[in-house]
């Protein structure tokens, strides 16, 4: 068997490339083939409106599950609404649009043994050919990249009562300071619908389930909530880079291959967010009118580089978050970020920061001890801890 393209892993950003190759060529010869038994598994992904430009999100229109006008963010000291849409796309949303334009062109719960850059073969020995391969199979491991981690549990709740917000709290560190910087996560689907997430911004990626499930259960009792039923539930854990080799990142694993989402470090180095680089990548390769695989490694290979040379910065204060706070003040450098501008806001989560904007972050009374950031301006790689998962693409 031999096909134009094979996607491998159907994950979010290789769900994207085959909705966006589809939009313009409906016939084209592609296959996706994912272990799991749906397209996404089990993720919720977000983004802010002001992270897509107007094509981008008349594309991703059929995908979005949930919408809201503004959003709310609070810490002890500040309480704020900023008002920038904010957008999710869930796992369902994604597996419902773009499997029935997949129709046969994709394989569901099967695993793929090896990977190269003319064709995969799946655990039953078969082989598939294909003029390109893409591989988006999530964190590829190794020890390339120094990162901590942004590690999460979440509920979908059906409340009792209404629960009276108008809409999502991006982030709530008024709760206890454990772990690193701590925060509750809140998507209101309905009047009494939500999803709740225990977030942590820790140097450890272990969860405790039992732990993070009473703490989100505490927190609902907190706010008034009565749950009547829990739905559903989603856990992962997100890479926080803070610094690394790039080049021997692309070097460990199959050689030639192009790469897409996590396999290729496509996410915010500092919120974790994939969908808005996933979203650009899909339409980049749909635009492509001869998909071949060198051509394909070396367009994700060279946008790798360049977006890890754009987020140095990211980085930088990454390291001070997690190198120069002490864990349980690490929510003084949010709470201190979010008295800036909404445009600062809005261009820092869609990657596109002024130098005038990175002047203005770090200027000011630094809520870190001088010197302890002075440490972090060198981006020394330490060991990797692994991931144990992944988790929602994005805050």
């Amino acid at each position: 068997m031999k096909t134009g393209l094979i996607l491998v892993g159907g994950g979010l950003a290789n769900s994207l490339i085959a909705h966006r190759i589809l939009i313009e060529r409906p016939d084209f010869p592609l296959l996706v083939v994912e272990r799991g038994a749906s397209l996404g598994g089990n993720h919720t992904w977000s983004f802010h409106d002001s992270d897509l430009t107007d094509g981008q999100r008349r594309w991703m229109e059929p995908l979005i599950a949930s919408h809201w006008s503004s959003h709310e963010l609070r810490f002890p000291r500040r309480r704020r609404t900023i008002d920038d849409g904010y957008n999710s796309v869930s796992s369902e949303r994604l597996h419902d649009v773009v499997a029935p334009a997949l129709g046969d062109r994709m394989r569901l719960e099967t695993d793929v043994a090896e990977v190269n850059p003319d064709g995969i073969e799946l655990a039953n020995g078969e082989r598939i050919e294909a003029r390109a391969v893409i591989d988006g199979r999530g964190d590829p491991g190794g020890s390339h990249l120094d990162v901590a981690f942004q590690k999460v549990l979440g509920i979908f709740a059906r409340l009792a009562e209404p629960h009276g917000l108008s809409g999502p709290i991006l982030m709530d560190a008024t709760v206890e300071q454990v772990d690193g910087y701590r925060f509750v996560y809140t998507l209101p689907f309905s009047d009494t619908e939500v999803l709740i997430e225990d977030t942590y911004y820790s140097d450890e990626p272990d969860l405790d389930h039992h732990r993070l499930r009473k703490d989100i259960e505490d927190y609902a009792k907190k706010q008034g909530w009565i749950i009547a039923a829990v739905t559903g539930e989603e856990k992962g854990v997100l890479p926080i880079t803070l610094g690394g080799d790039i080049d021997a990142f692309w070097a460990e694993g199959s050689a030639g291959v192009a790469r897409s989402g996590m396999r290729g470090a496509f996410f915010h180095p500092t919120t974790g967010y994939s969908l808005p680089e996933a979203v650009r990548l899909a339409d980049k390769i749909a635009g492509i009118s001869d998909l071949e695989g060198a051509s394909l490694f070396e367009l994700t290979h060279r946008r790798s580089k360049e977006m890890w040379r754009r987020t140095g910065y990211y980085r930088l204060l990454n390291r001070m978050l997690f190198r120069a706070a002490e864990p349980e003040q690490r929510y003084r450098i949010f709470e201190r970020f979010y008295g800036l501008s909404e445009g600062l806001i809005r261009r820092f989560y869609a990657g596109r920061l002024h130098w005038i904007d990175k002047v203005r972050i770090l200027t000011g009374k630094p809520p870190v001890p001088v010197h302890r950031a002075l440490q972090c301006l060198s981006e020394n790689r330490r060991p990797k801890k692994t991931l144990s998962s992944s988790s929602r693409g994005a805050m």
